[in-house]
């Protein structure tokens, strides 16, 4: 008999158990719902815990709030204070040193949108949050990357901690800093600092350790002391990486200062966009948002100059006198320069992008509605809830009955069927278990299946340990009481992550094959790389207004990005000697695509499909200001409330999903780089 391969043993287990709790759902009820007589008040422990620690040391916290407030006072005062000619010569002559004339042109054009959008003030004061919360990142991330590098036995609970960290939604840093350091600006700037320290930390440390032993070797040599072998050599060895992380460091904390807007109340860019959203002044909203994208272009773009090996030396002659121009024209025309606010060119634009939505919303009104409700009633509501609650005569002109769940079950079982006689075990019991998903519903599947069947993944993916760790930690979630909400948000996140998969996979296939269409994509995934998270909630809320598939659409236009880019990349770097022994074969251009590329791709395209999910968890929270149940609406709602236990339980269960997913995949993905000798 032969021996069944893991893959068909891990979905036989968890179609056994799938089987068996709908079987028994009528004489024990408890195998599909979980009995609210066993959840733990889970989240009461946590929030009295956690707010005992937060009164402990909240005075000092509060003295360390107060000693910030100076610094950023001062870097919003001389940036407000100082005339913008100046401002914008200096960013000119700074795009000059690093890049060249095409960098200049672009902070001269950037920082002139800015003037003109009437959003100066507000952006200066984004700005200065960022001036200061960058270095304290940098100090925070760099002192924890060398202290990871300088003692190996805290390197493994520092980069788990990195991890969680990592996959902590952002909105849940925000609710016991709310209690620790109270309401402003401040609180934005602590938590930049801290959601923006472990891309540094992971850069050093990495920069560290590919440090050549040559080096290190010749720095014990020159009888050095330690901290001179690591400053004086190491370090500077390490710097390109290094750079790489106060990139990463400076667009996350930009990214976070504009989600702290939701608590800070600073007048910033951040609150301006969360002001005119809520007002349904999208045109305004829109002309904030641009302003942020600039931004992150802008400091994206001039600190990745950084990272370049080889940086073409511009004449600093050019840059000095940019700036002289700048202080002469502000000396000439000191003043009849007016005030910043008075340059409000672009209002009339966005009170014709109101207008202009109101008239084609009004006009299309009828297939916007359509294409709306055809992706809510035909897709995502049966995913959620499932085949046998969501087909109703309303929705599907018809009533699901328990003829087509067995019609349902008995071609689910056929297909299945057919793929064993082929060999294909696995996959037919795959398509079993598809076909009692689909009918059961995402947020209605059974709890012992659920577990049953994310550890019988895990261990197919990297072994018993994560098999273990998958189904301990989903039981923490089950036994919080928000098993629920988390099967919510791992419907929507997981609806998302297909889409792009789909839609990604094609796109980056289609770059693949052809130069031309790469060409058009690569800016447009640039854009969107740049884009802080908060403004994907503006374009489709100009159309599709609050609800859960604006939530969908919005998800898709973040995550998309690196199914594409990693798919493309994987597909174009197959190794020269095996595109040369296919073609000697004689294979043609799709032989070569699926028996060459494809699988020498795989491992790329899973990481691009691990970045995915991630990004999915990450959107799915700033999702939850448009419409979105699940773990995402209660850390938005436990920020409002400044319910410490419910923000912090409702974000680990979001990070333990999101961790499970991020292992998993990450075992695939090692397990083709084995099975291709990479």
């Amino acid at each position: 008999m032969t021996q069944l391969t893991k893959g068909a043993q891990a979905a036989l287990l968890a179609a056994i158990v799938g089987a068996l709790c709908l079987l028994l759902e009528g004489v024990a009820p408890w195998l599909v719902q979980f009995p609210k007589a066993w959840v733990l008040p889970a989240t009461d422990w946590v929030g009295a815990g956690v707010e005992w620690f937060l009164l402990l040391i909240k005075p000092a916290a509060r003295a360390f709030s107060a000693l910030l407030f100076y610094p950023m006072e001062a870097a919003s005062a001389a940036l407000n204070q100082t005339p913008w000619p100046l401002l914008i010569a200096a960013a000119t002559a700074l795009g000059w040193m690093l890049g060249g004339l095409r960098m200049a042109l672009m902070a001269l054009v950037g920082l002139g949108f800015v003037l003109a959008s009437g959003y100066w003030s507000e952006g200066m004061n984004t700005l200065a949050l960022v001036a200061v919360s960058v270095p304290l990142a940098l100090l925070i991330g760099g002192g924890i990357g060398i202290l990871a590098n300088e003692y190996p036995r805290i390197r493994g609970p520092v980069q788990a901690t990195l991890d969680v960290m990592q996959t902590v939604p952002t909105f849940a840093y925000l609710t016991p800093l709310l209690v620790l350091f109270g309401f402003g600006p401040v609180v934005g700037l602590i938590a930049s600092a801290i959601y923006a320290a472990p891309p540094m930390a992971r850069n050093v440390l990495l920069g560290l350790q590919r440090v050549e032993p040559e080096i290190k070797e010749a720095a014990v040599m020159s009888g050095g002391t330690r901290l001179q072998q690591l400053f004086q050599c190491e370090i500077p060895s390490a710097g390109r990486q290094i750079m790489v992380g106060v990139n990463q460091c400076l667009m996350a904390a930009l990214s976070m200062v504009i989600i702290a807007a939701v608590i800070g109340g600073f007048d910033d860019i951040g609150w301006e966009v969360l002001l005119t959203m809520r007002k349904a002044q999208f045109g305004q909203s829109l002309l904030a948002g641009l302003v942020i994208v600039i931004f992150a272009i802008l400091i994206d773009r001039m600190s990745g100059t950084l990272t370049e090996d080889r940086r073409h030396r511009h004449d600093p002659r050019v840059a000095w006198a940019i700036l002289g121009l700048g202080v002469l024209a502000s000396v000439l025309f000191w003043g009849s320069l007016g005030s910043a606010e008075d340059y409000t060119l672009f209002n009339p634009v966005a009170d014709r992008v109101d207008a202009g939505l109101s008239a084609f919303t009004t006009a299309n009104a009828a297939a916007l509605t359509a294409l709306k409700n055809n992706v809510m009633f035909y897709v995502l509501l049966p995913l959620r809830i499932g085949l046998d609650q969501a087909v109703l005569p309303f929705t599907w002109g018809f009533a699901w009955t328990p003829a087509m769940s067995a019609a349902l079950f008995a071609a689910g079982a056929a297909l299945g069927l057919l793929c064993a006689w082929r060999g294909h075990l696995a996959l037919g019991l795959m398509i079993l278990i598809a076909a009692g998903m689909l009918e059961t519903g995402i947020s209605q599947l059974p709890w012992p299946f659920v577990l049953a069947g994310a550890g019988a993944l895990a261990w197919v993916a990297a072994g018993r340990g994560l098999a273990l760790l998958t189904v301990v930690l989903l039981t923490t979630i089950l036994v919080s009481g928000l098993w629920e909400r988390a099967l919510l948000s791992l419907y929507l996140s997981g609806a998302a992550v297909f889409a792009c998969t789909l839609l990604g996979g094609g796109i980056g296939l289609a770059s693949a094959l052809s130069p031309t269409v790469w060409r058009v994509v690569r800016p447009i995934c640039d854009m969107l790389q740049t884009i802080p998270l908060f403004v994907f909630l503006i374009p489709v809320l100009m159309v599709f207004q609050i609800g859960e598939f604006s939530a969908f659409l919005a998800i898709i236009a973040y995550a998309i990005v690196p199914m594409i880019r990693y798919t493309r990349h994987g597909l174009t770097e197959t190794p020269a000697e095996m595109i040369e022994a296919a073609t000697a074969s004689g294979a043609t251009r799709w032989q070569m695509l699926r028996d060459v590329r494809a699988p020498y791709a795989a491992p790329s395209i899973l990481l691009g499909l691990n970045q995915t999910i991630l990004y999915a968890f990450a959107m799915l929270v700033i999702a939850a200001l448009i419409g979105t149940t699940g773990l995402g609406q209660s850390i938005y709602l436990a920020l409002g409330k400044a319910d410490v236990g419910l923000g912090i339980s409702a974000g680990a269960a979001m990070a333990i999903l999101a961790l499970i997913a991020d292992r998993i995949v990450q075992g695939f993905a090692e397990d083709r780089r084995r099975a291709l000798g990479l």
